[in-house]
């Protein structure tokens, strides 16, 4: 684990021990060449952040010496950002009225360190707030509008240690020792090289990846020395102290998911999913476009709006398939089988996206997945539709989804043509972990979409290659990992 230095402009004002926690002047910091070249981490409590000051000198420049502060410069700039202020006051619309309906004024201060508040009441508000403005002490302030009194945020601006309160002195050095002390762990008899988060969500109905292949990823690590855990969306304020984060929970844009790796990316974790690549696979927009521009082989498509309905017939014919642009596992994806379908499940569609994909309808037995990483093959598999229904996935309701059957092959037993037509589809994604969907159509390959975070399940897509397909995934972090410790680098996106 990384040393964590705390830098503050007076050092005598922390009496915090905690093994790995170095409390450093500010001046010190900047003109020490001690820490020039130092690998730790820095956390930035000066009294002032303005600009040029020492306090916007400490996070730049231990931007530059690679020592991922916090707050970083982008958080500064973010929290003098009125428009950030308004899209996180919309993201945490129904938290903030469930935190403050008891508050009796019309202003309301919310303190925010390390993540907590030390009212029980507005904790989970406190932490909220810290996954979108990452600095150690925080101040929020709320105001009461509108005849109805609905809070809005009208300011988030970071403090330092002097403008604490002397009765939340004591809370601040609690969780400030909470929180460096969180990843310590019993001493192993060989210290892992890296450290690696696998974020997961425990309650999902259909994960990417199950209990059990799950911790088949955490051993595969474990025998490249990479000490892997399990965290979930609240563990996002914890994120720099790692060196890797593998995403295993479905993602999406508008998300704590894509957050997550756009946080990773920007803290200089290797990191699959990588947020282009989340950005490219969770629109069908774009991969309808992508497709259509290198000239690879899909079914018949169009981009549909409210203007090109009377389209649909000529230039696609019915039954035709109507796709939301950020669809997984079959939800969001409806058949019309004439214009009438067509133009009531489009209403409600285009409620929700500005555009929509519509696809010709081909039916078939199933469809092939192949696995790809780094832009190499994994393993292929059919996916069979589930009992008389179309889809792999049935949704009769949000209780009841089945699935069909599978088969699993060898990369070198299924056929040349889907995995070569799926390498290609991949590579203009990135260099990350796909999924590629494909039809086999009178024998030639035929693109459905490009996925991120593709499922990696026990006894399915790891039937043949066994514990081989995690330590080949593993085995790509690794080599990723040493690329960046070296200075080397990889293959960009």
């Amino acid at each position: 684990m990384k040393p964590i230095y705390l830098v503050v402009d007076q050092p005598d004002r922390w009496p915090l021990k905690l093994d790995n926690v170095s409390i450093i002047s500010s001046r010190d910091y900047l003109t020490n060449e001690d820490y020039f070249r130092a690998t730790a981490r820095v956390f930035n409590l000066c009294r002032s952040y303005r600009y040029q000051s020492t306090g916007y000198y400490v996070s730049l420049l231990a931007e530059a010496r690679g020592h991922q502060p916090m707050p970083d410069t982008g958080t500064l700039r973010d929290l003098n950002h009125r428009g950030v202020l308004r899209l996180v006051s919309e993201d945490l619309e129904q938290t903030i009225q469930t935190s403050l309906k008891r508050i009796k004024s019309d202003r309301f201060t919310l303190s925010i360190y390390f993540g907590r508040n030390i009212t029980a009441a507005h904790d989970a508000l406190a932490r909220k707030l810290f996954t979108h403005f990452r600095a150690p002490l925080l101040r929020a302030l709320f105001q009461r509008k509108g005849e109805e009194g609905h809070w809005e945020i009208t300011n988030i601006y970071p403090i330092s240690i002097n403008q604490v309160p002397d009765n939340h002195r004591d809370a601040v050095l609690d969780f400030a020792k909470s929180y460096f002390s969180r990843r310590h762990r019993v001493r192993r008899p060989k210290p892992p090289r890296y450290q690696m988060a696998i974020l997961h969500d425990p309650k999902e109905k259909l994960p990417p990846s199950d209990s059990k292949a799950l911790e088949n990823f955490i051993k595969a690590a474990d025998r490249l020395e990479i000490e892997a855990e399990l965290i979930t969306r609240d563990d996002f304020i914890h994120l720099p102290g790692y060196d890797a984060l593998f995403m295993r929970e479905t993602t999406y844009v508008n998300h704590h998911t894509y957050r997550f790796s756009r946080q990773a990316e920007k803290d200089g974790l290797v990191v699959i999913d990588d947020p282009t690549s989340i950005l490219r696979c969770a629109n069908k927009v774009y991969l309808l476009e992508m497709l259509k521009y290198h000239k690879l082989p899909a079914p018949r498509s169009m981009v549909l709006h409210k203007d090109n309905l009377g389209e649909v017939e000529t230039t696609i014919g019915f039954p035709c398939i109507l796709k939301l642009p950020d669809s997984s596992f079959s939800q969001g994806v409806l058949k019309a089988e004439n214009e009438g379908e067509l133009l009531h499940l489009a209403e409600k569609m285009l409620e929700s996206s500005a555009l929509l994909v519509v696809q010709e309808f081909v039916p078939t037995d199933f469809d092939w997945r192949v696995g790809i990483l780094d832009g190499k093959p994994l393993y292929a598999c059919k996916y069979f539709m589930a009992g008389t229904h179309w889809q792999i996935y049935e949704n009769a309701n949000e209780e009841n989804v089945t699935s069909g059957a599978w088969q699993t092959f060898r990369v070198e037993d299924a056929p040349k043509a889907i995995v070569q037509t799926a390498l290609k589809a991949a590579n203009l994604v990135g260099r990350g972990l796909y999924g590629v969907d494909l039809k086999e159509i009178h024998g030639k390959p035929s693109i459905i979409e490009v996925n991120d975070n593709p499922s990696i399940e026990t006894d399915v897509e790891d039937q043949l290659l066994g514990n081989e397909l995690y330590d080949r995934i593993m085995g790509v972090f690794n080599e990723r990992l040493l690329a960046k410790s070296s200075g080397t680098g990889f293959p960009p996106v």
